[in-house]
């Protein structure tokens, strides 16, 4: 039954379920504290008496002088011996809200270097694990979790990146994390407790390791990146105290660290008691040789390794994982329990089941050649639709670095392109100088074959577009 809308007073409105499992009087206080919190009822507004509200709603005195002495209780309204009640003057309507945009830009066609194929990650296996979560979950493991994550997870991964990844994991050294953002900000943090002053940083790099370092408040120094990976002899000459560096796939010109710049970086690293924060956000795809193994495997004490589940399964899952240093553990989980007090249990356990029926190794098996395919399709649309781009050949992960001819207006051809609903990053987002030749980060793994042949015809349009 609707309640009853009892007109009482020159703008008041009093609903009454006289039905409803709610007393009356609170039915009476809901509705004119809702009144007064909505800006109905401003501040001074006089209010009927008791005795005629009760009259204009059929009910006893009573349980109308029982509502108004709980709102003025709560200090909605004032009472005084022969005045009338009114609304208090420091009850202050909210203001109206301020539309706040989307900080993700919508597109028709999305090329982001960082996003997987949403719709290839599978959700009945997924869910079957949530199932078993639940279902096998010991009563504590809705407690608060142990800061560094559930022990289950803990001992598979460990398992699986030293199988899959070749690091040296201890389960006692994982931290369980929402993804990289959060490790790298957990760590940003605590060197500059420590009184580190500057971070080193891949020039190009993904543009978020300098968001999070800076806003530590931290002086990024970046360090050039060529054909073998970062310049370790340009890292040689600064007083950083550590480095974020991506080697088995550099981001964004898709480079793995050499041999030999690794075992430099780890002499720099050791002789000054540095650390190397390695990014490994996408190892395990890669398509035209063996898998790069993690650098913490070589000089576990010297590095933290952080990866998560964002490119290996799908962004919006916000499970990642942090390999520290022995010396290091200890610091991080602190950090971590006063941040979050430990992230959310039950996914934790869902990831578990599902990397310990090997499903995520089917699923990394599966997207591998999936990916392959719409690679293909990336590099045979930019011939016919960008000849002038020259693509610095990969053949791993989410994304390709095209490289454009020198003079062309990279920052125009990015809005030219968002113009005709296509959304992709250009090189210079990612660059630390401000000079440098043009270039685009294109993803290719979020959109299926044809789609990605649209896309690259409209930036190819865009681009004549802009020449004129």
């Amino acid at each position: 039954m609707e309640p009853l809308q009892v007109p009482v007073g020159p703008g008041l409105l009093v609903g009454l379920d006289r039905d409803g499992e709610a007393p009356l009087h609170e039915q009476i206080e809901r509705s004119i504290r809702e009144d007064i919190r909505g800006g109905r009822l401003a501040a001074g507004a006089r209010l009927p008496s008791t005795r005629s509200l009760a009259a204009e709603l059929g009910i006893s005195r009573g349980v109308v002088s029982e509502a108004y002495g709980q709102l003025i209780a709560e200090g909605y309204l004032l009472a005084s011996q022969g005045a009338p009640t009114r609304v208090a003057h420091t009850v202050r309507a909210p203001a109206p809200a301020a539309a706040i945009p989307s900080l993700l830009p919508s597109f028709t066609h999305r090329l982001d270097p960082g996003l997987p194929d949403l719709a290839g990650f599978p959700r009945d296996r997924w869910l079957r694990s949530l199932r078993a979560a639940w279902r096998q979950a010991p009563i504590d493991a809705v407690d608060y979790p142990d800061p560094r994550g559930v022990p289950a997870l803990r001992e598979t991964l460990a398992e699986y990146l030293g199988r899959v990844r070749g690091a040296a994991a201890d389960p006692e050294q994982l931290i369980v994390c929402t993804g990289f953002a959060q490790g790298l900000s957990l760590i940003a943090r605590w060197l500059r407790g420590r009184g580190v002053e500057r971070v080193a940083l891949e020039d190009p790099g993904w543009h978020a390791h300098r968001l999070i370092v800076e806003q530590a408040g931290l002086e990024v120094v970046p360090i050039a990146v060529d054909h073998e990976g970062l310049r370790v002899d340009e890292l040689e000459g600064t007083d950083a105290a550590a480095v974020v560096v991506t080697p088995a796939h550099q981001f964004p010109t898709g480079r793995v660290l050499s041999s030999e710049r690794r075992a430099a970086l780890i002499e720099w690293a050791e002789r000054g008691e540095r650390l190397i924060v390695e990014d490994d956000f996408d190892a395990e795809l890669r398509y035209d040789r063996t898998r790069v193994g993690a650098l913490q495997g070589l000089a576990p004490e010297r590095v933290a390794y952080i990866g998560s589940a964002s490119k290996r399964l799908v962004p919006g899952m916000r499970l990642g994982w942090m390999l520290a240093p022995s010396w290091l553990g200890w610091p991080l989980i602190s950090v971590k329990a006063i941040e979050d007090r430990g992230s959310e249990a039950i996914g934790q356990l869902a990831l578990q089941d599902f990397i310990a029926r090997g499903e995520l190794d089917r699923h990394l098996r599966r997207m591998r050649g999936h990916y392959q395919r719409r690679r293909e399709a990336l590099l045979e649309a930019l011939a016919r639709h960008l000849p002038q781009a020259r693509v610095e050949e990969g053949a791993a992960g989410l994304f390709e670095l095209a490289m454009l001819p020198d003079g062309v207006d990279e920052a125009g051809l990015v809005a030219a392109a968002a113009d005709r609903g296509v959304g992709l990053e250009g090189l210079a987002l990612h660059r630390f100088k401000p000079a440098g030749p043009p270039g685009l980060v294109l993803g290719f793994a979020g959109l299926p074959e044809p789609a990605i042949e649209q896309s690259i015809r409209r930036v190819g349009e865009a681009l004549e577009e802009i020449e004129g």
